[in-house]
């Protein structure tokens, strides 16, 4: 089901979060993959990344940064901020620059790789789960407006998945860490990133053509309220 031959797909931040693991599982299903390790804090990036890579039928929003772990009555503008700038601000930009050719064509996907921490409640994580439910939002307005342009806009929301920039090698080896795993993620253990990113390169393909403002949970069962 899963055919991603002849399509072109730019992964942003590709060097973070879930960037190399789809860059791996998308090109192995056939796309011509646009990694690109540009940093979009800038409001001119994203339009300029947009334009200086041609024709692109996907667009994967893959947007991170280390997530702080403030208490709430702590939270500085500062941190407010730049949270938002990360992983907030570069989505409409990312958009806007894309979707014009895309109406063009009547044809494109965005995918973005969010996070679960915008469905369930996390003490210390006020800043970034705001701004990972601001992308999920989006997605979900964005998606009905432009699916009338055969458009599919979309979004994972993950949590409790293999990736070097939440979950890495140290945090995973630490004992209260597995016991974490045992005591709140029903499945037990981490969802692997190839079970995310197979996941992702579907969501891209054709065969998903269907979904139109979807958020959809992979996250262990942790996301199931």
């Amino acid at each position: 089901m899963i055919n991603l031959v002849g399509k072109r797909i730019l992964v942003t931040q590709a060097n973070a979060f879930m960037g190399p693991a789809l860059c791996e599982v998308l090109t192995e299903y056939g796309a011509d993959v646009i990694a690109s390790e540009d940093s979009l804090i800038d409001a001119t990036a994203p339009a300029q990344l947009i334009a200086g890579v041609g024709r692109i039928d996907v667009l994967v929003a893959n947007l991170a940064l280390a997530a702080p772990s403030t208490v709430a009555e702590q939270v500085s503008d500062e941190e407010w901020d730049t949270v938002f700038a990360s992983l907030v601000n570069p989505l409409p930009r990312l958009c806007r620059a894309i979707l014009p050719a895309m109406q063009a064509r009547r044809s494109g996907k965005i995918l973005v790789m969010g996070s679960a921490s915008a469905l369930r409640g996390m003490k210390r994580a006020s800043t970034y789960s705001a701004a990972r439910g601001a992308q999920l939002a989006y997605v979900q307005a964005l998606g009905v407006e432009v699916a009338p342009f055969n458009i599919q806009v979309n979004a994972i929301a993950q949590n409790f998945v293999d990736n070097p920039t939440y979950f890495p090698a140290e945090v995973q080896t630490n004992p209260r860490f597995q016991e974490r795993l045992q005591r709140e993620v029903p499945l037990g253990r981490l969802v692997a990133a190839r079970e995310d990113t197979t996941f992702a390169a579907y969501l891209c393909s054709d065969a998903a053509n269907c979904f139109v403002g979807q958020v959809f949970p992979v996250a262990g069962g942790w996301a199931i309220k």
